[in-house]
């Protein structure tokens, strides 16, 4: 496990080679065994490929130049470019993983501190889920990119999917070995209070 931690990378570029569905599934499998808060697995997936996944690429295309013009997101209107180029990483990849928070409140939703907590919550199972999945590619040999600049088409997606988009994964045969990002040194990063 350690291994495939320190292997884990975020792939950006993947061969065309077709993903076997029991690869997929395992990688589903391991989402699905991810700790969450009181067991409320607040996950759906969708695996979208071939025709689906050119669908949802036209939503998200729609949604970015949407964007444009009338932003859900003001503010981080200088991140548009890296969402257009998240695009291009989707349109290769051969299959795209959706993961959806079946709990989750429309982010537009007012929300009391209860709900705030439970979306809190619900955001770290799904987190967790994802993370066992790009584990469990790393294991199988494939790649894979955990991706949120779906926020930016946010509503277009949604309504694509049917349900809250949480996050996308694109997962296939990776065609780049990226080195290790820099990270923090530990005495940076934990604080130990005995």
């Amino acid at each position: 496990m350690l291994q495939a931690i320190q292997d884990r990378r975020s792939i950006r570029k993947y061969k065309q080679d077709e993903v076997p569905v029991s690869a997929i599934e395992e990688v589903l499998r391991a989402g699905m065994l991810a700790p969450s808060s009181k067991n409320r697995q607040p996950w759906r997936f969708i695996v979208a490929a071939g025709r689906e996944k050119e669908s949802f690429l036209d939503a998200m295309r729609s949604g970015l130049e949407r964007e444009k013009t009338q932003p859900l997101l003001p503010e981080s209107a200088c991140y548009l470019g890296g969402a257009e180029n998240t695009l291009r990483i989707m349109e290769q990849a051969p299959v795209l993983i959706l993961i959806l928070n079946t709990l989750g409140v429309d982010l537009h939703a007012a929300a009391g501190p209860e709900e705030r907590i439970f979306e809190i919550c619900n955001a770290q199972s799904i987190g967790a889920a994802v993370q066992n999945m790009t584990l469990a590619a790393t294991e199988l040999g494939l790649g894979s990119l955990w991706i949120c600049d779906t926020y930016f088409a946010y509503q277009e997606l949604c309504s694509w999917a049917g349900g809250e988009l949480a996050a996308v994964m694109a997962l296939g045969y990776p065609d780049e070995e990226p080195g290790p990002r820099p990270r923090k040194r530990l005495e940076e990063a934990a604080e130990w209070r005995i």
